[in-house]
C-alpha cells in the first residue's frame, strides 16, 4: 500500500487546512475515504471545526488503542500546499507535522478492518494548532467516550517514542514607555525597545536554565509584537505575547512569578496546558518500543518532545498516551518535508504493534 499511502499524504496535503472551511473539506474526504474502506464513521464539531472518529476490529472483550491525530495545520507560504517529491522527501505543509502519520493511521485503520485481536479506534480533530485554552476537539473525543487502553497520537518524532512532552505558558506583557517626536527619539522612551528588553529578560530568569534527562531546556519564544501607531512618533505602548513550553517538573504558577516580578511589565497568562508524563514501563509502551525497535538504530524510546502533546488529554483520564510520528523536519517551516520510506515504516510499526499486543498483555 505503500503508493497508495503516498498519494494519500499528499492529497491530505493539498487540502489548505490552516482555514476552517478547507479543515472541513479536508474531514469530508477522510471520512469519504474511510466510508469507501467499509468503516462507518461518525463526525461532530468543536467551535465549528471537525472531529471524525471511526473504529474497527471487536467491540468487546479485545485492547482498544487509540490512533489519534490532526489534519489542521499553521498557515504556510505560497506553494506549501502544493505537494512535491524530491528523493525520499515529500515536501509540503504538514506533511511531518503530522498529515502523513494521519495518512498511515487511516490506511492501518483499513487494515486491521477484519481481524479480531484487537479493537482499533481513529480520531482526528481539526483545532490541535488552535490556541484555544478550553473547548478543544481531543477534550472532546475523550469526554464523549472515544478512549482506549492506550493512544498512540502521531506527532512528529522521527520514529522515536515521545514519552514526554513540554507544558505550554502562553503570556502577554503590556510594556510602558513615554512618547515623543520621531525625530527626537531621545527625548522618549521607546516601549517596543523596552519590550525586547523584558524579552531578553524572561530569557535570562532562573527557570529558563532548568534541564532533565529529556529537554536540555525550556523553550521560550516572542510570537508576536505589536507597539507604535505613527511612523513619527516614539511608541508609548508596546504588547509582546511569549510562548513559554516548561518542563514537565516545572510549576507554571511559579515561572509566572518569576516573569511578574520583572520590572516594566504586566503579564497575563493566554493559554495553559499541562506537560505530558507517560510510564515508559507499561506494556504497551513497551511493546511500542519493540516494534519502533525494528525500524532503526538506537533506543526509541529516548526522546521527549518540545512542543505541547494532545496526549495530556487521554493522561488526564487515565489512559496512557504517547507520540509517535515519521522522520521528517522543518515542520512550521519554510521547508516541511516527511520521509517517504519512513511512512511505510511507520505504518508497518503501528500494524505491527497493534497485532502484537493481545500476546504482549497475555505475557505480562
Amino acid at each position: 500500500m505503500s503508493g497508495e499511502l503516498v498519494a494519500l499524504a499528499q492529497r491530505l496535503i493539498s487540502y489548505e487546512t490552516a482555514e476552517p472551511d478547507a479543515i472541513s473539506e479536508a474531514a469530508r474526504f477522510v471520512q469519504g475515504w474511510l466510508e469507501a474502506q467499509g468503516i462507518e464513521v461518525a463526525a461532530d464539531e468543536v467551535r465549528g471545526l471537525p472531529v471524525v472518529m471511526a473504529e474497527v476490529g471487536p467491540s468487546d472483550g479485545a485492547p482498544t488503542v487509540v490512533l489519534h491525530g490532526h489534519i489542521d495545520v499553521v498557515p504556510g507560504r505560497a506553494g506549501q500546499f502544493d505537494p512535491r517529491i524530491e528523493g525520499d522527501r515529500l515536501y509540503g505543509r504538514g506533511a511531518y507535522d503530522m498529515k502523513g502519520a494521519v495518512a498511515a493511521m487511516m490506511i492501518v485503520a483499513a487494515s486491521m478492518r477484519d481481524q479480531d485481536r484487537v479493537r482499533v479506534r481513529l480520531g482526528l480533530v481539526g483545532d490541535e494548532e488552535s490556541e484555544e485554552e478550553s473547548e478543544r476537539g481531543t477534550d472532546h473525543l475523550v469526554d464523549s467516550g472515544f478512549v482506549g487502553d492506550f493512544a498512540i497520537t502521531g506527532e512528529p518524532t522521527d520514529l522515536h517514542i515521545g514519552i514526554e512532552a513540554k507544558g505550554v505558558l502562553a503570556l502577554r506583557l503590556e510594556v510602558g514607555g513615554t512618547a515623543a517626536h520621531g525625530a527626537t527619539p531621545w527625548l522618549g522612551d521607546n516601549a517596543v525597545l523596552n519590550a525586547i528588553d523584558v524579552f531578553r529578560s524572561i530569557e535570562s530568569l532562573p527557570f529558563a536554565r532548568h534541564s532533565s534527562e529529556l529537554f536540555d531546556r525550556p523553550s521560550i519564544n516572542l510570537g508576536r509584537i505589536w507597539g507604535g501607531d505613527a511612523l513619527n512618533k516614539v511608541p508609548d505602548r508596546c504588547v509582546i505575547d511569549v510562548d513559554i513550553r516548561y518542563l514537565p517538573e516545572q510549576d507554571p504558577a511559579a515561572i509566572l512569578e518569576e516573569v511578574r516580578a520583572l520590572p516594566g511589565c504586566e503579564p497575563t497568562s493566554l493559554l495553559t496546558r499541562p506537560p505530558a508524563t507517560v510510564d515508559r514501563d507499561s506494556p504497551f509502551v513497551r511493546a511500542l518500543r519493540a516494534s519502533a525497535a525494528e525500524h532503526h538504530h538506537g533506543e526509541p524510546m529516548s526522546v521527549g518532545r518540545d512542543g505541547a502533546s494532545d496526549a495530556v488529554s487521554f493522561l488526564r483520564v487515565g489512559v496512557p498516551a504517547v507520540e509517535f510520528g515519521p522522520i521528517g523536519a522543518g515542520h512550521h517551516g519554510p521547508e516541511e518535508w516527511v520521509s517517504v520510506s519512513s511512512l511505510a515504516s511507520y505504518q508497518q510499526a503501528l500494524e505491527s504493534f497493534l497485532l502484537a499486543i493481545p500476546d504482549r498483555l497475555a505475557d505480562e
